[in-house]
């Protein structure tokens, strides 16, 4: 299932509320909540370090936030550096 950009937006906007303002524009900013494939949340990160980062520190609060918000079980959050096109 491929997000919505309303839910997009709706899980950044309670990460923000979590997280506060210099932890959200430091990791999430440019964050994407992709799709959700069985009970696994996919997101994409700017890059490595940052992706590693959020799914070391946050990733429960995701799973959270995202079962309350797409009204589904999310066990399993991975976030993934994004792809850049050459």
């Amino acid at each position: 299932m491929q997000l919505t950009e309303v839910h997009d937006h709706a899980i950044r906007a309670r990460m923000a509320l979590i997280v506060g303002a210099t932890t959200f524009d430091r990791l999430f900013a440019g964050v994407q909540f992709d799709e959700v494939d069985g009970n696994i949340l996919f997101v994409y990160a700017k890059d490595e370090d940052t992706a590693a980062n959020i799914e070391d520190e946050f990733a429960l609060h995701i799973s959270i936030i995202a079962s309350k918000i797409l009204e589904r079980e999310i066990n399993v959050v991975v976030v993934l550096p994004r792809q850049r096109v050459s």
